[in-house]
């Protein structure tokens, strides 16, 4: 650091400190600090060049309005005596031009004296001459109007010899005039002549001079700014180019630094003078006040920081001893720069007072660390378990020794803690230690807390408590006589206990434990044990809730798929269902018998994860179930089942429970054993796999539609033949597509797992599940196998039916035979009964064709068909009606009954059981 020319760092003569030695509010040693309080009035810096340039400026217009207001002075006072010599000159003469006194005698002395009077005036210059009377009335005037009117102004005093001046105001403005007599040769006075000249029309010199004076100082104005101009240059390149606002901002910044920061500095000259110190290194060396301007060795300076600052060295954090202090020095020379002056700075700081305080900022550095990595670590899963686990680990070896953690046995459960402000029994969770032949106790231990020890009382008020010496202590003891000692004994010296505690719910205790670590824990320990804990309670609490949730919801997801598959001939069927990992799904399948020795399958998806998922997934199944009992073909089952799930989301958006659309995508299915054909529509989800009897796999085209709850447009089917011993292969997204791998993939993958010579439905899921699954499954995964069966000729007739009433008995005839060729005699006399009804009905009320079929499966179902789409109603009868009763008996001895509809018409079937 430079010194100021001009400025000495020297102390005044008033002292070092600008005060007594012993104000308060004083500085003890050094140059007072500048004030920090904001000033009153706000300071406009201008820099030396600026300031003189000013000066002069003011200086000059103070010449020049002192000299124009001279000369205004003085041109006022000339022009007054110029108009009134003029005016006097001007009307003396005339009044003794020759022939005045006989034109003042004459009859008519206006005709005589105006031509004249206005000939003089405008040769004199003046601005009127006026020729009055005695009595003042006017012979002459430049406005002839007037002439014969009173002379305006003060005559008199001219009728006895005097000549009269004064100033007016006229009509052509300020004025002076004056009136002189006129004397006839006698001496008589015969008349007056008046002049008068306006001050407007009077030029003086004064006036002449003025644009000198102006020019001049507009001259020396701009002498004064060149001036300014080449000295602010050149305190420009003096001050490196700093301007006044920044100088007064690098000294205010200058002290305040120099006297604030907690380093010492010395700036001795190139003479070993002591230019300046500020207030720390004062401190450090024991300065006098009034070292400053003095030579460094006269300041009583210890042998070893002296020959530092007198070495003429550069040196780098040499450490020194001064009085009881390591001082850390630094000196850099300043004459090493260009411009540099001789002599050196210097820079102290405490190095004992830095090894301590560097010491605290280490071990806050290790707590910040340790909880950074407990915020990480603990936490990473949403296990009640694995999350005390965590919690142990990270405390290991960085904090304690041993960390034991136990949890209430319904926290581990995922269940609700129990109420109370204590808890009385626990489940160690977890254990981790530096060693493992620790006495303590193992996990899975169910403890009992013993009333009226440490433990118990932590318990019961939440409070963390300390026990730095384990063997001074008695009272945690208690809680476990033998193993207390076994602990003891190990070498266990130090205890700290946090309870568990998450939104004001307590859920266990964790502890901490000191052996080979010979410190003791401290009240900081404990601080940052309560940190650590409070994050892991927190963190064990979101796992037991989520257990508990995860629970519920598997538990309400098992409860709404199928527990098992319905018994039917038409298809041997396998499947599997595996939920996600994380969170519950709403994948769901089934199995459905319709009439007909027919089956229904289905498989369907619902967006999103949760009980929300899980319970509209069960609303869907259940509404699959309810149409699939109408016997609705699949599109229109799709579009009944579309009309629920928009209806879902606009319940739910009134309510305000769920946002977001329900969204679901869905396959649906129908098998018929007697025709092998497959009738199928999809809504939004992937087809179906097809394996015939050689294994050949193909994914047949379907129209897929929108996923329901987006559509509003009708759904399409499809049908497929299938041959027998085919096997048709249902199966959710959740399968064939993961992070991992796209849809298209996946769907290859499925094909080559599925190809090959025929399997069982319970090892195509085995080996499909086995090639496909993923290590971590992210959705739930439905798949459904269903190898066809047909039924065989003889167990099917078919007749068709004359629309004649007559032809019921044939009917009823072949149906005995057939009966009693299935070796079914004992169904006979119902089965025509039943018949008998349908083709009646059938003949009086519907339209052809007619026909009957019987299938023999697991019942024995009779159809009846016809081209009407009318349906009979069930009714009872009144005693006067003579029909109506045919149906009730139908529905009396048939087990089930119902209507089918076709693209023809109608189908009335009904299922008697063969037991």
């Amino acid at each position: 650091m430079a010194r100021n020319p001009g400025r000495s760092w020297a102390p005044s003569a008033s002292g070092a400190t600008g005060g007594s030695a012993g104000s308060s509010g004083g500085r003890p040693h050094g140059r007072p600090q500048l004030p920090h309080a904001k000033r009153a009035w706000p300071v406009w810096h201008r820099s030396v060049a600026g300031q003189v340039f000013a000066l002069q400026i003011l200086v000059v217009l103070l010449l020049v309005a002192a000299a124009v207001l001279a000369l205004v002075v003085q041109s006022h006072k000339d022009a007054d005596n110029e108009a009134r010599n003029r005016s006097v000159s001007v009307a003396q003469t005339f009044a003794n031009s020759p022939g005045m006194v006989e034109a003042l005698r004459s009859p008519d002395p206006t005709a005589i004296l105006q031509p004249k009077a206005q000939s003089a005036r405008v040769g004199s210059g003046v601005d009127f001459i006026v020729v009055l009377n005695n009595q003042g009335i006017r012979y002459t005037h430049p406005n002839p109007a007037r002439i014969g009117q009173k002379f305006v102004g003060t005559y008199e005093p001219a009728l006895h010899g005097q000549v009269v001046t004064e100033h007016i105001t006229g009509t052509l403005g300020p004025l002076v005039q004056a009136v002189v007599p006129v004397y006839a040769p006698d001496g008589q006075v015969v008349g007056l002549v008046s002049a008068g000249v306006t001050l407007a029309n009077v030029s003086t010199a004064s006036e002449r001079q003025l644009p000198v004076v102006l020019g001049a100082a507009a001259g020396a104005i701009g002498l004064a700014t060149l001036g300014t101009a080449l000295i602010s240059r050149r305190l420009r390149r003096q001050t490196r180019g700093l301007g006044p606002i920044e100088m007064t901002r690098m000294y205010e910044h200058h002290a305040a630094v120099l006297h604030a920061v907690r380093e010492g500095v010395m700036i001795v000259g190139g003479d070993g003078l002591l230019l300046l110190c500020n207030d720390e290194a004062r401190r450090l060396l024991d300065l006098p006040p009034d070292a400053e301007g003095r030579p460094v060795t006269e300041l009583g300076l210890e042998e070893a920081p002296l020959e530092l600052l007198t070495a003429n060295r550069q040196v780098t954090d040499e450490v020194v001893l001064a009085g009881e202090r390591l001082l850390a020095v630094n000196v850099r020379l300043t004459d090493q720069a260009p411009d540099g002056p001789p002599g050196c700075v210097a820079t102290l700081r405490d190095s004992t007072e830095l090894l301590a305080l560097s010491g605290r900022a280490e071990g806050a550095q290790r707590r910040l660390r340790l909880l950074y990595d407990a915020g990480v670590t603990v936490g990473s899963t949403l296990d009640v378990t694995r999350t005390a686990e965590e919690l142990a680990q990270v405390a290991v070896p960085r904090f304690a020794d041993f960390v034991t953690v136990d949890l209430a046995e319904q926290v581990m459960a995922g269940e609700e803690p129990p109420v109370g402000s204590s808890l009385g029994r626990m489940r160690r969770a977890a254990v981790a230690g530096v060693r493992d032949d620790a006495p303590f106790y193992p996990v899975g231990t169910v403890l009992d807390v013993v009333p009226a020890t440490p433990l118990a009382g932590a318990l019961h008020s939440g409070e963390p408590g300390l026990e730095p010496d384990l063997a001074e202590a008695l009272q945690w003891r208690d809680q476990d006589p033998e193993r207390s000692a076994q602990v003891l004994a190990y070498g266990v010296h130090s205890l700290v206990r946090v309870p568990l505690r998450s939104r004001g719910v307590l859920l266990g205790v964790a502890r901490f434990w000191r052996a080979q670590r010979a410190e003791p824990f401290e009240t900081d320990d404990l601080a940052l044990a309560e940190e650590l804990v409070s994050h892991a309670a927190v963190c064990i609490d979101n796992a037991r809730r989520y257990t508990r949730e995860h629970a519920m919801a598997v538990t309400l997801q098992h409860s709404l798929l199928p527990r098992s598959l319905p018994a039917q001939n038409a298809l041997d069927v396998a499947h599997r269902y595996l939920p996600a990992q994380a969170g519950v799904g709403g994948d769901w399948f089934d199995v459905i018998p319709l009439p007909g020795a027919r089956v229904a399958l289905v498989v369907g998806d619902v967006v999103g994860h949760g009980l929300h998922a899980a319970a509209t997934m069960g609303r869907l199944r259940t509404a699959i179930h309810n149409f699939s009992s109408l016997d609705l073909p699949p599109d229109e089952l799709l579009g009944h089942l579309d009309e629920l799930v928009n209806r879902i989301d606009q319940d739910d958006a009134v309510t305000g429970e769920n946002a977001g659309l329900t969204g679901a995508t869905c396959l649906y299915a129908i098998y018929d054993p007697v025709s092998r054909r497959c009738t199928l529509a999809t809504a939004g989800h992937p087809p179906p796999a097809v394996v015939d009897p050689e294994g050949r796999v193909v994914f047949p085209e379907l129209p897929t539609g929108p996923p329901l709850g987006l559509a509003g447009l009708p759904f399409e089917t499809v049908e497929l033949e299938l041959a027998e011993d085919s096997r048709l292969v249902l199966y959710t997204d959740g399968l064939v597509e993961d992070r991992d791998r796209d849809i298209d993939e996946g769907l290859e993958l499925l094909r080559s797992a599925l190809a090959g010579p025929p399997r069982t439905p319970e090892q195509t899921c085995a080996d499909v599940l086995g090639a496909m699954l993923p290590a971590h499954p992210q959705d739930d995964i439905a798949l459904l196998v269903a190898r066809t069966r047909v039924l065989a000729p003889d167990q099917v007739a078919e007749w068709d039916v004359p629309s004649d009433p007559a032809a019921v008995g044939a009917v009823r005839g072949e149906v005995a035979r057939r009966l009693e060729a299935w070796g079914l005699d004992e169904a006979a006399f119902v089965t025509e009964l039943i018949l008998s009804e349908l083709v009646t009905n059938a003949i009086r009320y519907g339209s052809g064709p007619i026909r009957v079929r019987l299938l023999r499966d697991r019942a024995l179902i009779c159809e009846v068909s016809d081209g009407s789409s009318t349906s009979p109603h069930l009714r009872y009868a009144a005693t006067e009606d003579e029909g109506g009763r045919g149906l009730f008996l139908v529905a009396q001895f048939a087990d089930r009954w119902g209507t089918r509809y076709t693209a023809t018409g109608k189908v009335i079937w009904t299922e008697q059981p063969l037991e």
